[in-house]
């Protein structure tokens, strides 16, 4: 049964090889230039002088203007979201439906190897085929971009980095240990694809659109509440405004966060009572909404800024969160599978 497996599959696993070495290969030739930009940049010595912000920001500068590495950078994180959706296509839709379209599952189902050790097989051997490749993909990915993850932890500017720094919704993702869960996850989503559909092209489309649209979810609804979140509350600096907004229906301002390698989840702006603050415009703001006298009119209004955030320490527990997450869901599928296959009638 091994043996058979391997034959169905040997043509996807090379293609994954040669994908992976290609990767590999780029990375070996262009990682070493990206690592001396930041040895050369300063950081590793800015603890010294306390200046690491301006450090890393310009180090950012430097693969700013390096078009190729900026565009290999962002291409690899595209890549390792597409990865285990292709496995899901490609690799989960058809591994049932190739014998139910085919009618050969009338010969398979009735050889000496049950159906469940039939299954248990294919789910085994690819699946772990799905997660070694996103492993190994995860890997060299975060291998290369550690530079500019490590910079993007130190450069805090608006928004807590002048990259994403790694617990970014961008760059969570594509990095770590929770690309392995997304393809166990994905590949076992196009198997079950495959057996409620029974046809192998809508599969791959479901399969496609199902984990596209968990993608999204995740870290919009979900991943914030693996770990509560860290909320601060200070007093807002009206000579430190970011933002000022003034309309009809009233006025906003909002204060920048610096907390380096945070994932800033809400930055608000709140009045005394507790509730947004939405205005109504001071007099001095809609005179001039640059001047001192908007600032100081502002900062009598006592208002407070209240940042609600997951700290860069907590990277690697909301991995694992994520990861376990995602494999109990492609257990859960896993035996669905079981289940329908066993109640199939041949």
């Amino acid at each position: 049964m091994i043996w058979l497996t391997w034959r169905q599959f040997r043509a996807q696993a090379w293609v994954a090889l040669a994908a992976l070495a290609a990767v590999a290969i780029t990375f070996a030739i262009t990682g070493p230039y990206l690592a001396h930009l930041y040895n050369t940049s300063g950081i590793a010595t800015c603890q010294a002088s306390g200046d690491c912000g301006s450090a890393a920001g310009n180090f950012m500068a430097l693969v700013k203007t390096d078009i190729p590495y900026e565009i290999g950078y962002f291409l690899s994180l595209g890549i390792m979201y597409l990865a285990p959706a292709l496995m899901g296509m490609f690799w989960g839709a058809p591994l049932v439906t190739r014998e139910l379209e085919a009618r050969t599952h009338r010969l398979v189902w009735n050889q000496s190897v049950t159906r469940t050790w039939w299954l248990a097989v294919k789910l085994g051997i690819i699946g772990l085929a799905s997660m070694a490749t996103a492993g190994l993909l995860s890997l060299m990915v975060t291998l290369w971009g550690a530079p500019i993850t490590r910079a993007a932890a130190l450069a805090a500017t608006r928004n807590g980095a002048v990259y994403p720094n790694r617990l970014t919704p961008l760059l969570f993702g594509a990095t770590g240990i929770a690309p392995v869960g997304y393809a166990a996850f994905a590949f076992v989503l196009g198997v079950t694809a495959g057996v409620l559909i029974r046809h192998t092209i809508p599969a791959m489309a479901l399969t496609l659109a199902v984990f596209a649209a968990i993608q999204v979810v995740m870290p919009i609804v979900v991943r914030p509440h693996l770990i509560a979140p860290v909320r601060v509350s200070t007093a807002f600096n009206s000579a430190n405004i970011e933002q000022l907004w003034l309309g009809s229906s009233g006025m906003k301002v909002v204060e920048p966060v610096n907390i380096p390698g945070a994932w800033i989840i809400a930055n608000q702006t709140l009045t005394p009572a507790g509730q947004q603050f939405t205005g109504p415009a001071t007099a001095a703001c809609v005179h001039n909404s640059a001047s001192p006298a908007c600032q100081a009119s502002i900062g009598r209004l006592h208002l407070r800024q209240v940042v609600t955030y997951e700290p860069a320490s907590r990277y690697w527990a909301l991995q694992w969160y994520e990861t376990a997450i995602f494999l109990a869901g492609a257990l859960a599928l896993a035996g669905g599978c079981f289940v329908w296959v066993r109640r199939r009638v041949a």
